[in-house]
């Protein structure tokens, strides 16, 4: 707000951690640190997941030392690392989190706070949604529409006579009352007694005559007959109105209409709603026929029309619907709509209402536009559809790779997935979840943004394409890399070694300077042996007892090295010889 004329003396109520702004931070940040409940099953699934592929790798490498070719230690040892190393269940555990840190995120931008990721996920199964009507379908700012009095008494005494009894009172009715007698500078008659009753209305003494002002459930409680209220009462409810009617001393006096307009988005929400199978309520303790008149202008059903619902009626009404098997989203913004909210599977308040509202709810709406509802339940689907996806990727990704890991296509193609390989896929599976979640940045949730989604098989369809890139992806990189390492070797200076009876087959090997070379080193003895070549760091090969070992290697500089079994006593014995570099 900003004041550009006069000046004015401002008292801050709540500062820092207090104020709205800072509550608001303080939730975004609880829910994207929260767990939906379906993490659950990512966290049980993990729990045996992990045992079970321990055991793959192991029998991988039992297979491997077992019945395969040599270097059959370096191959068994090099499947079990692999194993274990795509086998991470990192993308798993980043499929939920990740969603809902960005879901509640691109809530919070849209004016839709909430609370946790059991309420994110609990709001796309929603299938009923009860609304308060004062404050949520209307616009909260009741004003009085028209005054009448059946005693001939004027209709400044009269609203005089009803707004002192009202002073009392914490009723956005009465309040409604009160503002107008006060553009007149009325109310301000002198009050005795005075009693609110919830739900009813106020009994009050007013310069010395005993007054009842509220519904007609209170005259006749009262032992006042409201029969003559009826027509009038009648018509003004028929125009959507909220009539309060009045008692002086024992006798039916007059009324007080109250307009309350409906809010101009409430009809599009209520149509988005039903366009998504969603059934809406009304609930409110006005009459039925008041009730009724508002349900007209939004679209809602006569018989989904719950009226005259005392303030502890509306958790009622909730826990009714869920027995008859509904799961139900609560929508209000009042005191007596928190018992309800906290019933509700959902609890939705309208940010501009009560803090008791707000705080009894799992979602709050900043604002007061019920298209939101709208906004909060669509972000929902959204938000699960992607976690359902990102957790089917993770999963099925392991299971696809943990064969190949093992070295299933290596008695086809002569292929095996060494561990670094193994690294990269598993990092390329958590890539892939975190940006399919990123995906939800771009989804549509402010209110005027809504579209109706049509989820047929091509969409469907669509909708996955994203993860199938990302498969296409990681094959090509995989293939790619497995490609060019073919591609080197078959390039490469290839140089046969044997060592046996502590000799090496060779003791001088010539190659060329800055190309790749592929050594094979075969032991037939019975101890084990290395071969080293002296001053250079990674050109070694060891093998025991019967094994091969094959490494490539490329040296820039030409040169003369020296090479050995650095195994005490072997160099001397004859395992020595000299590497030409040209």
């Amino acid at each position: 707000t900003i004041n550009t004329t006069g000046t004015f003396v401002r008292r801050a109520t709540r500062v820092g951690r207090e104020t709205a702004l800072a509550r608001i931070v303080e939730l975004v940040q609880r829910a994207q640190g929260s767990k939906a409940p379906i993490q659950r099953l990512a966290d049980r699934v993990s729990a045996v997941f992990v045992p079970v592929v321990l055991a793959i790798g192991t029998l991988a490498f039992a297979i491997w030392f077992i019945g395969g070719p040599e270097p059959r230690f370096t191959l068994a040892l090099t499947a079990f690392i692999s194993v274990v190393v795509i086998a991470c269940p990192c993308a798993m555990g980043l499929a939920t989190p990740t969603a809902i840190m960005v879901g509640t995120g691109k809530g919070a931008e849209a004016g839709i706070l909430i609370r946790g990721g059991e309420a994110l996920e609990h709001a796309h199964r929603i299938d009923t949604v009860v609304f308060d009507k004062t404050g949520t379908l209307t616009l909260g700012r009741p004003a009085v529409a028209e005054v009448a009095a059946l005693d001939g008494r004027a209709e400044a005494e009269f609203l005089d006579l009803v707004a002192s009894a009202e002073k009392g009172s914490e009723h956005p009715l009465a309040a409604a009352i009160i503002a107008r007698a006060r553009q007149d500078e009325l109310g301000f008659l002198p009050v005795g007694t005075f009693e609110a009753i919830a739900g009813h209305g106020v009994d009050a003494t007013v310069d010395g005559r005993h007054l009842l002002v509220g519904n007609r459930r209170l005259l006749a409680e009262q032992g006042v007959d409201p029969a003559p209220l009826d027509r009038l009462a009648a018509a003004q409810a028929a125009e959507g109105r909220t009539p309060v009617l009045v008692a002086v001393d024992g006798v039916a006096a007059g009324l007080v209409a109250i307009a309350d307009p409906v809010k101009a988005e409430s009809a599009a929400a209520v149509r988005a709603l039903d366009a998504l199978g969603i059934e809406t309520w009304l609930v409110t303790g006005d009459g039925r026929t008041t009730a009724e008149a508002v349900a007209r202008q939004v679209g809602i059903s006569p018989d989904r029309v719950m009226a005259e619902v005392l303030p502890d009626g509306k958790a009622a009404v909730v826990e009714a619907l869920q027995a008859s098997g509904r799961t139900v989203a609560m929508t209000g913004d009042g005191i007596n709509d928190a018992p309800a909210l906290a019933h509700a599977d959902l609890g939705i308040a309208i940010g501009s209402g009560a803090d008791v509202a707000i705080e009894a709810a799992d979602v709050t709406l900043v604002g007061g536009d019920p298209r939101s509802v709208v906004s909060a339940l669509t972000l929902s689907s959204r938000t699960m559809r992607i976690i359902r996806q990102n957790l089917f990727w993770a999963f099925a990704y392991n299971i696809v790779l943990i064969p190949v890991a093992m070295g299933v296509l290596y008695p086809f193609f002569g292929i095996t997935l060494n561990p670094a390989m193994a690294a990269g896929a598993m990092a390329l599976s958590s890539v892939s979840v975190v940006s399919n979640s990123l995906r939800l940045r771009g989804v549509r949730v402010r209110p005027d943004e809504i579209r109706p989604e049509h989820r047929g098989l091509g969409a469907r369809l669509l909708d996955a394409s994203f993860l199938a890139l990302i498969a296409l992806l990681a094959t090509g990189v995989v293939a790619g890399v497995i490609a060019a390492d073919r591609a080197i070797d078959a390039g490469a200076t290839k140089v046969d070694l044997v060592a046996k009876d502590e000799h090496f087959s060779q003791t001088t090997i010539t190659v060329p300077a800055g190309s790749f070379v592929l050594l094979t080193f075969r032991n037939e003895d019975t101890v084990f042996h290395d071969w080293t070549v002296e001053g250079l760091a990674n050109v070694d090969a060891p093998a025991r007892p019967g094994q091969t070992t094959q490494i490539r290697f490329r040296i820039d500089t030409p040169g003369r090295y020296t090479f050995e079994c650095t195994v005490p006593g072997h160099a001397a014995a004859g395992m020595i010889g000299t590497l030409i570099v040209r």
